[in-house]
C-alpha cells in the first residue's frame, strides 16, 4: 500500500470494515457501512496501527466502548454485543492485514 494521509488511511480501513464487517438484529445482517458505524470504528482502530502487534483484546475493548443506539436512542448496547463471534474474528483478521499492508 503506498504511503497515505491519516485520513486516507482511515477511509481505507472504514471502507474495509464497512464492506465485510456486519450487525446480527434478528437474523438481519446490518452491515456497519448501512448503520455508518464503520468509520467510527475505524477511527478508534487507527492508533493501534503503529504499535508493533494488534492484541485481540485491544479490539474487543474497543467494541465494548462503541454504544449503538436503539429504539430512537432509548437503549444503548454495546457493538460487540450486536457482532456474531465470526465477525469480531474476521475483524481482527481484517486489521491485523491492513497493518501488515501498511
Amino acid at each position: 500500500m503506498a504511503k497515505l494521509s491519516t485520513s486516507e488511511t482511515i477511509e481505507s480501513l472504514a471502507a474495509d470494515i464497512g464492506e465485510n464487517i456486519y450487525m446480527d438484529v434478528a437474523k438481519w445482517h446490518l452491515y456497519l457501512s448501512d448503520a455508518h458505524l464503520h468509520t467510527v470504528l475505524a477511527e478508534k482502530l487507527y492508533p493501534l496501527m503503529s504499535e508493533k502487534s494488534i492484541q485481540e483484546e485491544q479490539v474487543l475493548e474497543i467494541l465494548r466502548g462503541i454504544p449503538v443506539k436503539l429504539g430512537g436512542g432509548k437503549r444503548e448496547v454495546p457493538l460487540i454485543d450486536l457482532l456474531p463471534m465470526q465477525c469480531q474474528v474476521n475483524l481482527i483478521d481484517l486489521v491485523e492485514e491492513f497493518q501488515r499492508n501498511l
